[in-house]
């Protein structure tokens, strides 16, 4: 691996773990954020995770790759809450398996999940505009 391309996949994987961070802060003080931060922001934040986590596995891809792959990794997550077997309801329980998988289907959450990828995409671009010209 390419020195660059460990030092982009570091960057990125900070860029997670602030996004992490804020997500969840964004639930354990809901009670003290404006009422449209405190329902939108968390989705938006774990759309935009999710972008992130795609930068750091496809570094050395262009930026729409990571784009559409999280675009399609959210959406499947949210389509899949639509299967409630108790196996899967029983993961989507616990910590963890509720914040990854989520609980139920709401379809205003395909809209926060892609405002968070596309406000990422669009400060990757723009704070990185090599990366989408290299395509390996």
């Amino acid at each position: 691996m390419r020195v660059n391309a460990l030092k982009e996949r570091l960057f990125y994987g900070c860029i997670c773990l602030i996004v992490i961070a804020l997500g969840l802060s964004s639930r354990v003080f809901s009670e003290h954020l404006p009422l449209f931060v405190s329902r939108h922001f968390g989705d938006a934040l774990w759309g935009s995770m999710v972008y992130f986590m795609f930068r750091v596995l496809l570094v050395n891809r262009k930026l729409w790759i990571a784009f559409m792959w999280s675009l399609m990794f959210s959406f499947g997550i949210e389509f899949s809450q639509l299967y409630q077997a108790e196996w899967i309801n029983s993961i989507r329980a616990t910590v963890l398996g509720g914040l990854i998988l989520g609980k139920g289907f709401l379809w205003v959450d395909l809209v926060r999940y892609g405002v968070g990828i596309l406000i990422s995409y669009g400060l990757d671009q723009y704070f990185h505009p090599k990366q989408y010209r290299v395509d390996k």
